[in-house]
């Protein structure tokens, strides 16, 4: 295994080495031991080509604190607004002789292109609606940490589904792991062909699908993705998607609620439940450093 493009690319014995890295990381490092050497002499390159916060700076700080160098390269700063065309930048990041190369890129299948053609190491971190497979493995393990398990737990999956590489790699993953999975959101918002997800429920009723869940995960709404209205307001899908004190209710009572962010406060949740007792938005955030870092050192195993 070269490469990390898609959920699809491990299975659950891959799973579990990940796993076990990603622990061993997060305790040594929680013992105060900052930094290591397992990336010492490597280096990798990370072109971004879409906004990034959380994803970049986690990539980048997990190779950093492995040792790694690390070179940026954003979108606005690049050759492709010059009219660059992906073929081309291929060429330039192989020329460069990196031993990683984390792509984010606005077209769907362009890691998977960019791995064919380079001997670097190619790490997915975003590829247009397609998939985001280092975030459905740092989810997996918040839940698992949380939970203890993943299988059997019954996980809904809210918001726009249409646009979420997200959603799709979540889906895959703990479905993987024995999840009953529903998927829930406005019918303007589900693909078309909803069946080829293979989930357990999908309905358009936010409060039949919180009911006796364990996780609730909630998706951004990808406004610069959509090319055309798919609700009316902001205010509306908040009143009809959005989750709220009541609708928590509705939950197991032990349930955790999760998302990728950013949250668009007031609209995907009210703003005093993104941090409230039941969150683990911040153990995702913090996750994601142990999960990039497990990757990388997984990657130069194999």
């Amino acid at each position: 295994m070269k490469d990390f493009i898609s959920v699809k690319d491990i299975d659950e014995k891959a799973f579990e080495e990940i796993y076990t890295i990603f622990k061993n990381y997060k305790n040594r490092y929680k013992n105060g031991e900052t930094k290591f050497t397992d990336l010492r002499g490597y280096s990798i390159l990370l072109p971004f080509f879409e906004n990034s916060t959380r994803t970049r700076t986690s990539f980048e700080l997990a190779g950093k604190i492995l040792g790694a160098d690390t070179i940026n390269i954003s979108g606005s700063g690049s050759s492709i607004k010059k009219g660059e065309t992906l073929y081309d930048t291929i060429k330039t990041l192989e020329a460069m002789q990196s031993d990683f190369i984390v792509i984010r890129h606005y077209m769907s299948g362009s890691a998977h292109i960019v791995a064919k053609e380079v001997k670097s190491h190619v790490i997915n971190a975003g590829d247009g609606t397609h998939e985001h497979p280092s975030q459905a493995l740092l989810d997996a393990f918040t839940i698992l940490e949380n939970k203890g398990k993943i299988e059997g737990l019954k996980i809904a999956i809210i918001g726009d589904i249409l646009h979420s590489r997200v959603a799709r790699s979540d889906i895959k993953l703990l479905k993987l792991l024995g999840a009953e999975i529903t998927l829930c959101g406005p019918q303007t918002m589900l693909p078309r062909h909803i069946e080829a997800f293979d989930v357990d429920y999908v309905t358009t009723d936010i409060d039949d699908a919180l009911k006796n869940k364990d996780v609730a995960i909630f998706l951004r709404i990808q406004l610069e993705r959509q090319k055309k209205v798919f609700f009316s307001t902001l205010n509306e899908y908040s009143i009809k998607f959005g989750l709220n004190q009541k609708r928590i209710d509705l939950l197991k009572e032990d349930a955790v609620i999760m998302h990728p962010g950013p949250v668009n406060r007031g609209v995907e949740m009210q703003s005093e439940l993104v941090y409230g007792e039941r969150s683990l938005i911040l153990d995702q955030v913090e996750n994601g450093l142990f999960t990039r870092m497990a990757i990388y050192k997984f990657l130069l195993q194999q």
